[in-house]
């Protein structure tokens, strides 16, 4: 009977622990962070690349090459 009863509170206590799910909540927050860095610095790169582009064009252009 005591073995059932240390069973159940095993159990239990398996049940009510929250640490794996912080663990799984921390994970998703880190991998939602990664994704909104990686499509801000893609969608910024093409802009900063775009912006280079047109000033070494007006350079080119004010130096005669």
């Amino acid at each position: 009977m005591q073995t059932i009863l240390l069973n159940h509170y095993w159990i239990k206590n398996l049940l009510l622990d929250e640490e794996g799910a912080t663990a799984i909540e921390y994970g998703l927050m880190a991998a939602l962070i990664g994704v909104t860095v990686l499509t801000a610095q893609a969608a910024l790169g093409t802009a900063v690349v775009n912006m280079y582009d047109g000033a070494m064009g007006i350079i080119s252009a004010a130096l005669g090459s």
